[in-house]
This record gives C-alpha cells, sequence and structure tokens, in this order.
C-alpha cells in the first residue's frame, strides 16, 4: 500500500482503530488515578509512551494489519495492568499464585512472554511489508529483535532501578525479582519462548499462501 493510499484511508475511517484508542485510554487513565504508588507507574509507563509516540508518528507512513493492531493493543494492556501496581503485587498474578499454589507472583512473566509472543508478528510485519525482507529473514530478526530488547530492558530497568532506588529494598521490587537471582534469563528465555512460537504459527499460517 502507497503511502498515498493509506493518507486516503485516515483513522476516522478505521473504526476498529478508533475502538482500541479510546478503549486502551480509558484503561490508561483509570490505572493512573487508582494506582497505588503513581512513581512506579510513570516509571513504567516511559515505554508506553514511546511505543505510542512511534504508532502515531508512522500510523500514515507503514499501516500495520489489523491483526498486529490487535495484538499489539492486547499487549500494551497487559503492560499497564502490570504498571497500576508494583508487578510483584499484581492481583491477576496473585490469584495465579494462590490458585495453582506457586511460590512466586508470576504476572512479570506472562507479560514477557506476551512480548514475544504478542509483538513479533508486527516486527514480521514491518521487515516484510516495509523493508521487503527475504521470507527466512522476516522470520529470523523478529526472534533476534525481540531477544536483544528483552536484554537492553532488563539491563535499562537495572539502571533506572538504581538511579531512583539505590540500595533500597524498593529497588528490587521495582525489578519484580522476588528472590530469583536468574529473573532477568528467565524474563528473556520467555520472551524468546513468546517470538519463537509467534513466528512458527506465523510460518505455518503463511505456508500456504
Amino acid at each position: 500500500m502507497t503511502t498515498k493510499a493509506i493518507k486516503s484511508k485516515s483513522i476516522l475511517h478505521q473504526p476498529l482503530h478508533l475502538v482500541y484508542i479510546f478503549l486502551f485510554l480509558c484503561f490508561w487513565v483509570y490505572t493512573a488515578l487508582t494506582t497505588p504508588d503513581l512513581e512506579n507507574w510513570v516509571l513504567e509507563n516511559t515505554l508506553t509512551v514511546s511505543l505510542l509516540i512511534f504508532l502515531v508518528a508512522f500510523y500514515n507512513i507503514f499501516r500495520f494489519s489489523d491483526t498486529s493492531y490487535t495484538l499489539i493493543f492486547l499487549f500494551l494492556l497487559l503492560h499497564v495492568f502490570g504498571s497500576q501496581y508494583q508487578y510483584s503485587e499484581n492481583p491477576f498474578g496473585e490469584w495465579l499464585k494462590a490458585t495453582y499454589h506457586l511460590q512466586r507472583n508470576n504476572y512479570d512473566r506472562l507479560v514477557h512472554l506476551g512480548f514475544g509472543l504478542l509483538l513479533a508478528y508486527p516486527m514480521h510485519e514491518v521487515l516484510q511489508r516495509g523493508f521487503r525482507a527475504g521470507r527466512f529473514l522476516s522470520y529470523l530478526m523478529p526472534v533476534e529483535i525481540v531477544l536483544s530488547l528483552s536484554a537492553l530492558y532488563e539491563i535499562v530497568e537495572w539502571i533506572v532501578a538504581d538511579i531512583f532506588y539505590e540500595g533500597t529494598e524498593q529497588g528490587m521490587i521495582f525489578l519484580g525479582m522476588q528472590g530469583d537471582i536468574w529473573d532477568a534469563q528467565k524474563d528473556i528465555a520467555l520472551a524468546l519462548a513468546g517470538a519463537i512460537t509467534a513466528m512458527a504459527i506465523t510460518a505455518l499460517f503463511q505456508k500456504g499462501t
């Protein structure tokens, strides 16, 4: 689709996108107003704002498919709900912990898995349609990008915790380690597993097209 064709279909003619925007903004404001820790909410949502700016800035340059926008929407909801509380105290994670007798609140694990599972396909779309990457690279690169970004996120998260919560227990809470010294590695592994799964499903469905 050319830039001219994309611009001719403005967001006003995309009811699904408008619904996603409305629902997300309502939920985003709700989490901000009801969070018990506004400072944590702000820190957690810096990446949310960055992604939103990217999506808005490139809306008339590169238009994702409705499938990709749906996946991005779901991931943003997951992340924003996590930011409403400390990840280690998320209510859904506490429910999972009590119901399945888990040793820790695993909501952060769910979000890291969702990062790979839900965002690998939009990356695939950018590579395939935007950069005209070959078939193999369009499947491989999203996995590598997810792996790289996950590792970078863990490093940035540690730096932020060190700056704002240096030498305090709050820093460990912000990192969501819950006493697990391998927490960062497990988070990265889950994101990688999600991306591999997403690309395997994509390859399976596109094989017959």
